[in-house]
């Protein structure tokens, strides 16, 4: 019964409740900046420090990463919380 953007940059824009990283909750979207600088990825907050989302590595699968990993950590946005 939710209803989101279809893009990253959008939902981060659009949806939901800014939530501080300290206080991530499972379910909360996670977002990510690309090369560019703007929001490109977008995952979802599964506990203890880590998300699940699609890679679009070379695996191109869906992965479950930790957001203290440096690739993230230097690409992280924020957070939203969706109600």
């Amino acid at each position: 019964g939710i209803t989101l953007e279809r893009v990253a940059c959008n939902q981060y824009y659009s949806n939901g409740t800014y939530v501080e990283k300290s206080d991530l909750a499972v379910g909360d979207l996670v977002f990510f900046s690309s090369s560019s600088s703007s929001i490109g990825h977008v995952g979802m907050y599964i506990g203890d420090g880590q998300f699940i989302h699609a890679s679009s590595g070379s695996s191109y699968c869906v992965t479950i990463s930790s957001l203290s990993e440096s690739y993230y950590t230097a690409r992280y946005v924020g957070a939203k919380r969706i109600l």
